[in-house]
């Protein structure tokens, strides 16, 4: 995604989240700490869009503002990655193009990314009134941990998901908790 995608990207997201949909200037702080806006190294964010292609009907991803193949918008994804943590910020799908896999398609981008960067857990909230979301979500992995009660701006409530990248490491015992076996202990 390039601020060259934010007019439609914002028109879909306006459509699709009336009652939450982000700010257009938040968009545009995201892609200011994205590639190529910051140094590969340094960047959190990612962004993608999803594209028709004007002439095989496939969605495409990431077609340059300038190609003449560019199509409307059909679908992006965002996310955020603080080691050991990265976030999906956000994913929407236009619904012409759902149930045809595209959300799908997007995640799995989200956690190439996040995996590829060393993420530990992929973190996500979704409205607990959008079963559709959340379907995609479990079908993907996820699991909710936790419920955010007023989450959203129209006081409806998230469901906070996670999708584990990495093994979690060995669970060790509180301090002093080790077990003394035979032999005399020096004190």
């Amino acid at each position: 995604m390039t601020a060259a995608d934010v007019p439609e990207v914002m028109a879909l997201e306006r459509q699709l989240f009336p009652h939450d949909a982000w700010p257009e200037r938040f968009l545009y702080d995201e892609l200011a700490q994205a590639e190529p806006a910051v140094a590969a190294h340094r960047a959190t964010r990612k962004y993608w869009v999803a594209e028709q292609d004007q002439h095989d009907a496939a969605p495409v991803p990431d077609a340059a503002p300038s190609d003449p193949q560019r199509g409307s918008i059909l679908g992006y994804a965002g996310m955020m990655c603080v080691l050991p943590l990265a976030d999906v910020q956000t994913l929407a799908v236009a619904p012409q193009a759902q149930g045809e896999g595209l959300g799908s398609r997007l995640l799995g981008l989200i956690e190439q990314e996040s995996r590829r960067r060393g993420a530990e857990d992929l973190l996500l909230e979704v409205r607990i009134d959008n079963p559709g979301a959340q379907r995609l979500y479990r079908r993907n992995g996820f699991e909710q941990i936790h419920l955010r009660r007023s989450y959203y701006p129209d006081g409806g409530d998230a469901l906070i998901m996670r999708k584990r990248l990495t093994e979690p490491a060995a669970a060790v015992g509180a301090v002093g908790s080790e077990q003394i076996t035979g032999g005399a202990s020096h004190g």
